[in-house]
């Protein structure tokens, strides 16, 4: 139990109604989650002010600003309150204050960026446990403790509901902590109060700008991690993946603050006092292994690492890069090729992202949670670079999700029609968007894609349809052996969100259903014409 005369004096925030003697021993943000004896954090929202649900609530005392306690105050019953400028800055703080400080029991390791966070939490999750620690992990594909999953429904939770899950995680036996930690988190105070030993970045490419008002914006929110202290101290070590002009600028910011691991994929500029790492040679098995060799300069004596992951795709080979960074710095071991951790990371398969689909056909089908433009560009390059036979053609089933950034669409579809030689447009998950203003924004900039190659490929393929589960179909009976399609957009969920109904629906049951019944066709493809 926590006096809410220490939270007000955590928070700097002043207390009201009849707060003498009064202790809570949970929080929560929303009002039917707050138990007996919690402290209810009362946002202002879009349409409501949370404080109005503060009567209907279990709260024994109530979080807010100056607009809630007005709420509050005018109600039949009086809570005790403290009152702050901004309840999302002290959310954190005050949960962690009431959790014990969980986060300061556990080895924290925080991942940011656009794509990749949750390939490199899978790897680095699955290093550590390989390696006898006790993890919890964090991210879009949900919690698990010691592999054990725990449902929840944001990619970082809300403040008090993320310090309620690393206590969880401290009773359960837990020693690290692997996290993705949004923009959104970040530019919403969620992760305040708790240090980070390990801060990663790993790319950033457009996304959320229905969030962020600009690619800056952005990137400043994601900048967040690297920038903001908890309890006085900044991340521990920050570790950035240097692909681009943003990757470069964030090591810059991460320097001002933190010791850092700058690393470069595509090959090392000439390391300084601070260690780089880069990756040295790549070689891809027809199975789409990669056995990758790395340098890693600066610092301590210069060496080399050599290792393999289970994974195709460039991208994934940064994703790895990132992982072992991370595991080195939040371990404090120097990595070798017989390292426990090491060796994992051979076995990794992540649900929904480069997932192959195999049931018997004689092309490649795969699903992939790529849902903006660099992701897009990402997993048809790489389906470009591991094809074998240069006749070999990819075709992408491709949606966008509604009440999300509107501006993405067109580039997307540009995209997937410039490096794809079938684009199926169809419905990812409108939410309460027209799906086919959507399928249309997405077929224009196929169709400008398109246009610029069908001179050279009059066969290339642009529809829409509609249905997904018929667009996945479709795409099934386009290919021919040696082909390749990616079910593009919704990775692991496992429904589509129509209408404010959400109905179930899994992308890789899906397609392994159109595969298993043309493989029950018994489809001959030995005497196809050639291409």
């Amino acid at each position: 139990m926590t006096s809410l005369e220490r939270l007000a004096e955590i928070c700097g925030g002043t207390l009201t109604g009849p707060w003498q003697g009064v202790e809570v021993s949970m929080a929560a943000i929303g009002s039917q989650d707050v138990e007996p004896g919690g402290l209810f954090c009362a946002v202002p929202g879009a349409k409501a002010h949370g404080a109005t649900f503060a009567a209907d609530s279990q709260a024994a005392a109530v979080l807010t600003d100056a607009a809630g306690q007005r709420i509050i105050d005018d109600a039949p019953t009086p809570l005790p309150c403290i009152v702050v400028d901004d309840v999302r800055e002290w959310m954190g703080p005050v949960a962690a204050e009431i959790y014990g400080h969980p986060a300061r029991q556990l080895k924290t390791i925080g991942i940011t960026g656009t794509s990749g966070k949750t390939t490199t939490s899978y790897l680095v999750e699955k290093a550590l446990l390989d390696s006898g620690k006790k993890v919890g992990l964090i991210g879009t594909t949900g919690t698990r403790i010691n592999g054990n999953p725990i449902p929840t429904s944001l990619t970082t939770p809300e403040a008090p509901t993320l310090q309620a899950l690393l206590a969880r995680m401290v009773a359960e036996g837990a020693t690290h902590l692997v996290m993705e930690v949004s923009s959104h988190a970040l530019e919403l105070g969620r992760v305040r109060g708790i240090h980070f030993d390990v801060a990663a970045f790993t790319n950033l490419s457009q996304d959320h700008l229905d969030f962020h008002p600009t690619m800056e914006d952005y990137f400043q929110a994601k900048a967040l991690l690297f920038e903001r202290a908890e309890d006085g101290q900044q991340p521990g070590t920050a570790v950035i993946c240097c692909e681009d002009e943003w990757g470069v600028r964030m090591r810059d910011i991460a320097r001002e603050y933190s010791p850092t691991v700058a690393l470069y994929p595509q090959g090392s500029e000439e390391p300084g006092d601070a260690p780089t790492w880069s990756i040295a040679s790549t070689e891809v098995t027809p199975s789409g292994r990669q056995h990758i060799r790395l340098t890693i300069a600066g610092g301590a004596a210069p060496r080399e690492l050599d290792y393999s992951i289970g994974m195709a795709g460039a991208f994934n080979q940064a994703n790895s890069l990132v992982a072992l960074a991370c595991i080195e710095a939040v371990t404090g071991e120097v990595l070798g090729a017989d390292s426990p951790a090491v060796k994992a990371l051979a076995d990794v398969q992540v649900p929904g992202r480069m997932q192959l689909v195999e049931e018997g056909q004689d092309f490649l089908a795969m699903v992939d949670y790529a849902h903006k433009p660099g992701a897009v560009q990402a997993v048809l390059s790489s389906l470009h670079d591991y094809l074998p036979d240069p006749n070999s053609r990819i075709g992408i089933v491709l949606g966008a999700g509604g009440n999300r950034d509107h501006d993405k669409r067109p580039i997307m579809g540009r995209i997937a029609g410039e490096l794809a030689d079938a684009v199926f447009v169809t419905d990812d998950n409108p939410r309460d968007e027209d799906p086919a203003t959507i399928r249309e924004a997405i077929y224009a900039g196929a169709r400008e894609g398109v246009t610029k190659k069908e001179q050279q490929n009059p066969d290339t393929v642009c529809e829409i349809v509609p249905d997904r589960a018929q667009a996945i179909a479709a795409a099934v009976n386009w290919a021919q052996p040696g082909d390749a399609i990616v079910v593009a957009g919704k990775g692991h969920e496992k429904g589509q969100l129509v209408a404010g109904t959400m109905h179930p629906f899994d992308d890789v049951e899906v397609l392994a259903a159109a595969l298993q019944k043309q493989v029950a066709a018994g489809r001959n493809h030995e005497g196809s014409e050639q291409r």
